[in-house]
């Protein structure tokens, strides 16, 4: 199989996962409708192969799923994924080996490494057509407009590409373009970010800043992209790690970038310093429409093309959307570089409820009074990721965190909100968190639903309810016996209790 975004769609048709849609359908709202109720049921991927105005077909929600993700990345089970995070984490601080299993182990990662070096394509199929000049037309590019109050049709999985005009260096992001006119888009960014940053320097130097936007490339690329891990490799190097092969890139035809050569489709163009027009309104992650921020504009002079080519986009919004799954997939990534950060760390989980990065809730293995409060410390500071978390739960490492029920439960019976909650006020925070009372200032509040020992607490707390193991082996195995229906004694029906799963 093509390690492209072709290859993806065949192998999800081939599990059949993928759906093709022959109908035409309206890149004008009716898309992301069609697809979020497909995504709210857990559905297949969608190729939309009829698009009112507009030749090519359009790929949404094929990162739908957490295993479809897993797919992506070439693996078949998400417990995979922390095996990816070990790598990385051994990357991020590596440290002397101890014994020799660990040299060799770091020996391995440092091999990949190697194997991940990007490649070269000198015919590459993302320039198979070439359109420029006055027959440029971004309109003919299927872009969808999701909400009804947005300002606008929209790039959303578009890799854009910049680099640094003083090292050379590139940086690959996945941000939102808005279409303007036919040759030209607004980009949104935040300061912070690389492509931000190289802008600037190009001001600083009196240039214009050269942009290439890859769409339609392999998932795996994307997810490597979306990864803001603290290490110092690039985007392609991370991406080759994450595949466990170099990515092939190629040469632009006007703009000294490169890009991956299986890309779909290409745009080359230009952002001249201080030239910028309206961005917005558009639906955002938090639920709500954000608001309308001068960004720099585009300006796009050469677009390229595989013959017959597919445009895959997505769409943001409340949870659930192709971003959560994407982001649940990370939490996994990011648990042993977590671990490693904060020894006694023992697992974390962002729920996807809570934009999969407001609210963490962490296990630790509990030793000495006040370690709660040191681990939700320590977590806020231990990656970049977590700064805007705002909220996190610490409870003890006997709490599946993943259950809510037990969550709720240690939440119910182990805090008392006068000694075991803790708010830090006025911290950076996220612009676009609308419960903040000023943009970029918000508060953040750790809860400590650990059992207490002293002296955080002057009494004893009573023993644990269990049931008798031993009486819980022997119905087990009478109930194997009997075969008294298809009823799971182990599991709870969490239907039965009100909550619709």
């Amino acid at each position: 199989m093509a390690r492209d975004l072709r290859g993806f769609i065949q192998l999800l048709e081939t599990r059949g996962q993928l759906r093709r849609i022959t109908a035409e359908v309206d890149p004008d709202l009716e898309v992301a409708e069609i697809a979020n109720r497909m995504l709210q049921a857990g559905g297949p991927g969608l190729l939309f192969e009829n698009v009112k105005g507009s030749p090519f077909p359009v790929a949404v929600n094929l990162m739908g799923t957490v295993e479809r993700i897993c797919w992506a990345m070439n693996m078949e089970h998400p417990l995979e994924l922390e095996d990816l995070g070990r790598k990385l984490a051994l990357l991020q601080q590596p440290k002397p080996p101890k014994k020799i299993s660990q040299a060799i182990d770091f020996g391995k990662v440092l091999f990949d490494v190697l194997k991940a070096k990007p490649g070269r394509n000198f015919f590459p199929p993302c320039q198979e057509v070439i359109i420029d000049g006055e027959n440029l037309d971004l309109n003919q590019i299927p872009l969808i407009r999701p909400y009804p109050g947005d300002a606008g049709k929209i790039i959303t999985l578009g890799l854009v590409i910049t680099k640094d005009c003083e090292t050379g260096t590139p940086n690959v992001g996945v941000y939102r373009l808005q279409l303007q006119s036919q040759t030209t888009m607004t980009v949104h960014w935040l300061s912070v970010r690389g492509g931000a940053r190289h802008l600037r320097k190009a001001a600083e130097q009196g240039k214009k800043l050269e942009v290439a936007i890859a769409l339609g490339v392999d998932p795996l690329i994307i997810m490597a992209a979306a990864t803001p891990i603290p290490v110092d490799l690039s985007e392609w190097l991370f991406a080759g790690l994450y595949g466990g092969s170099g990515v092939a890139l190629a040469k632009c035809k006007t703009v000294d970038l490169e890009v991956p050569a299986d890309s779909e489709f290409v745009l080359e163009g230009t952002i001249t310093p201080g030239e910028m027009l309206p961005d917005g309104p558009f639906g955002d992650h938090m639920g709500y429409y954000g608001g309308v921020e001068d960004s720099p504009l585009v300006r796009f002079h050469c677009l390229t093309h595989r013959k017959n080519p597919v445009y895959l986009t997505t769409f943001s919004g409340r949870p659930p959307k192709e971003e959560a799954m994407m982001a649940i997939a990370l939490n996994r990534i990011y648990t042993p570089i977590l671990r490693q950060q904060v020894s006694e760390i023992t697992d974390f989980f962002l729920p996807m409820e809570a934009l999969s990065y407001k609210a963490a809730i962490i296990s630790i293995d509990k030793a000495y009074p006040g370690q709660a409060k040191r681990a939700a410390l320590a977590f806020w500071s231990a990656l970049p990721q977590f700064t805007y978390t705002k909220f996190v739960i610490v409870v003890d490492k006997s709490i599946n965190i993943r259950d809510p029920r037990q969550v709720v439960w240690a939440i119910s019976s182990k805090v008392d909100p006068v000694r075991d909650v803790f708010i830090l006020p006025e911290t950076p925070f996220d612009s676009l968190d609308f419960a903040s009372e000023k943009i970029g200032l918000g508060g953040r509040m750790g809860i400590d639903a650990t059992t207490k020992i002293p002296p955080e607490t002057d009494h004893e707390w009573g023993e644990v309810l269990e049931s008798d193991q031993a009486m819980a082996e022997q119905v087990s195995q009478r109930w194997a016996e009997y075969g008294l229906g298809d009823i799971n004694l182990t599991e709870v029906n969490p239907n039965l209790f009100g909550y619709d799963v």
